[in-house]
């Protein structure tokens, strides 16, 4: 059904580019006096104190929110730039820039919700209403005032419903390569994916492997990995793209990449070129499925405190101990599996990272090698590939497969994989996300009450228009970080920021569609619940939403000593 609302075409102001500009500036000072602000609280005798960083949470974990929200407005108007100079700076494009730079502006001066119940507002900060004054200049209130009105949200959605089923509301920004190779993921994805995700979902059943075998074939496994070693030598900006539409289908379908990615990188920038010949080719053909195996119980992400041990003895590693959280641990034919080979080592001089081989299992017998032994973890979401617990007793590894050769490597190995890992993370929430979007629009052009569809009302169409307005977001800051990597540049802060931003979207769009589903979101026939339960994981894994804002904030107050 139709929307009632009759809406005519919006033109871009003016002022609009200007108006963008100056805001940035006023915000990117703003931010320089809050880290200026926050030294001031944790900073003793030059060096930032890590127990100060923690005692200030609530301006440290605020100072990684306002920044992420300024690296967002500033790639927001570098897309509006991008876009107006190629000519595809269309109505849909300008009006969610708008949006985007009047809601997070009001926020960044109003409180920004870094969950539910947590908002982070300037005077944490300690900073002076006179600053706060000085820093809303008319620019900004103009956005702020004149960007997210009625009428153009009302025009916003009747754009969404006339390109219903478009990969995306607003043109994503990329080339004509990128987006032929989503719609390729997007119509595998349609016909292979999403008319059984849900029934996997329900039956707890994994991805079937002629799935797999299909994604292999297409060259998935191999997107980033060199041509030299069988890949397809692709950049991050590729994986995004396809970590996306897959996840838009299913994330666990989405996550499966996510493995071969990890151990590619690990082995790429850790291995030996012996160890690159005889894995890289594999992974990439998917005839090797990895796991990672990085996880212990009580140590969640504090990875000093591991203890599973490896004691070398003769030409190979006993590894004992036991680890947890383990995805898609039964298929798989390769662990990489983190360690400590040296006990006397603290913290994490001791470990290293070892390329354990293991016969594939199933549900019967999931662990089929003498030493291992482990069970499924029964999980709300993010089926498919299924998380178990592993027990390792004296489980041997040959030595050659000792990651680089060399022991005490293994913390430093695996930080290297940690901005590629968050990345394709922002790319799974922006997927998640854009299938709450998928799911709660139609649901709203379908579902009738008081006589008219429920798109109709205000409040459901706001919310609509909302989530297409912060998935953009998240998907531009996305592409940024990925490109940052494609350009052999530092991106941990940028990657952790997009990974910070897009896992909140996510969840915020879940909850909202089930919402406008109402009574029969929380039924679990309705694929919209399975959506809620896949987006919670996402401010958890690769580092939940408080070590990723600390992390954040540990950067920004160092880079400014």
């Amino acid at each position: 059904m139709s929307l009632t609302i009759k809406t005519e075409p919006i033109t871009s102001p003016p002022t609009l580019f200007g108006d963008m500009e100056a805001a940035v500036e006023s915000i990117e000072t703003l931010l320089n006096t809050i880290i200026a602000a926050v030294r001031e609280k944790v900073v003793v005798e030059g060096k930032v104190s890590s127990k100060l960083v923690e005692a200030e949470q609530r301006a440290t974990h605020g100072l990684a929110w306002f920044a992420t929200y300024v690296e967002a407005l500033k790639e927001m108007r570098g897309y509006a730039v991008t876009m107006t100079e190629e000519g595809r700076f269309g109505e849909m494009e300008s009006l969610i820039t708008r949006i985007a730079f009047s809601e997070y502006l009001a926020q960044i001066f109003g409180g920004i919700p870094m969950t539910q119940g947590e908002i982070v507002r300037l005077s944490d900060f300690g900073l002076a209403p006179d600053t706060i004054a000085a820093a809303q200049i008319p620019q900004i209130i103009r956005l702020v005032t004149e960007g997210n009105s009625p009428t153009i949200r009302n025009r916003v959605i009747a754009l969404m419903e006339a390109a219903e089923g478009s990969a995306s509301y607003g043109n994503a920004g990329l080339d004509e390569t990128m987006e032929a190779f989503r719609d390729e993921m997007r119509r595998f994805a349609e016909s292979e994916v999403t008319p059984h995700a849900h029934g996997w979902h329900m039956a707890n059943a994994y991805i079937p492997m002629d799935v797999i075998e299909k994604m292999a074939e297409m060259g998935v496994f191999g997107l980033t990995i060199p041509e030299e070693y069988g890949g397809l030598g692709l950049g991050k900006e590729s994986m995004c793209v396809v970590s996306e539409e897959l996840s838009r289908a299913y994330i666990g379908v989405g996550s499966l990449g996510t493995r071969s990615e990890i151990a590619a990188e690990l082995i790429l920038c850790g291995g030996t070129e012996e160890q690159k010949q005889a894995w890289l080719p594999r992974i990439a053909s998917g005839e090797t499925l990895p796991t990672a195996v990085f996880t212990e119980p009580n140590t969640g992400s504090d990875l000093a405190s591991l203890k599973t041990r490896a004691s070398l003895d003769g030409d190979h590693y006993k590894v004992t101990g036991n680890k947890t959280w383990i995805t898609h641990a039964a298929r798989t034919d390769l662990m990489t599996l983190l360690v400590r080979t040296n006990p006397e080592e603290a913290g994490y001089k001791g470990l290293s990272m070892l390329l354990a081989e293991k016969p594939r299992g199933d549900d019967d017998n999931p662990f089929p090698a003498a030493g291992m032994d482990g069970g499924e973890i029964e999980v709300l979401g993010y089926r498919g590939m299924k998380e178990y617990d592993i027990a390792f007793d004296t489980f041997e590894v040959t030595s050659d497969n000792l990651l680089g050769g060399e022991e005490g490597q293994g913390f430093k190995q695996l930080m290297q994989t940690f901005e590629s890992a968050r990345i394709q993370t922002a790319a799974r929430a922006v997927g998640v996300a854009q299938s709450a979007l998928d799911l709660g629009l139609r649901y709203a052009q379908d579902r009738v009450q008081f006589g008219k569809s429920l798109i109709n009302f205000p409040r459901v169409s706001d919310k609509l228009v909302m989530m297409a307005t912060e998935i953009m977001v998240a998907r531009q800051l996305t592409y940024f970080s990925a490109r940052r990597k494609d350009d052999d540049k530092r991106c941990d802060l940028e990657a952790g920021m997009a990974k910070l931003l897009g896992a909140r979207v996510a969840w915020a769009a879940a909850d909202n569609a089930l919402q406008i589903h109402g009574g029969n979101g929380f039924a679990l026939e309705y694929a919209i619940s399975r959506v809620l339960c896949d987006a919670r994981i996402l401010n958890i894994f690769e580092g939940a939403g408080e070590i990723q804002a600390q992390v954040i904030a540990r950067r920004l107050l160092d880079s400014k000593l």
